[in-house]
């Protein structure tokens, strides 16, 4: 009986840590504040109507994340991966400075 009840709880111990690690992968990566540090850096907004166009030159109007070279979304993801901001979403709608036009 003894190996039968260890045999369980060892069992039961290695579902229980699975189901968590698996709660990790399966989280969704945090999205960009707009007060990161990098964030800053690239003047970056989750909406880029706005864009202070006097304090970015840069942005011209039309050019958002969601037709960025640097978005790893398709095309209308509202939120998705960028190769910018590391492990981190950006806004389909977003900009920053970083912003390359899609081939």
């Amino acid at each position: 009986m003894k190996s039968s009840r260890r045999s369980f709880l060892i069992a039961g111990a290695g579902l229980a840590s699975s189901v968590a690690l698996a709660g990790r992968v399966l989280a969704e990566p945090a999205k960009v504040e707009e007060s990161d540090p990098v964030a800053i850096g690239l003047g970056y907004k989750h909406d880029a109507a706005l864009i202070d166009k006097a304090a970015q030159p840069k942005y011209v109007p039309g050019e958002h994340c969601g037709n960025c070279q640097l978005f790893q979304g398709k095309a209308g993801d509202q939120w998705a991966p960028c190769a910018i901001f590391a492990g981190k979403l950006v806004a389909g709608a977003g900009w920053c400075s970083a912003y390359s036009k899609k081939a």
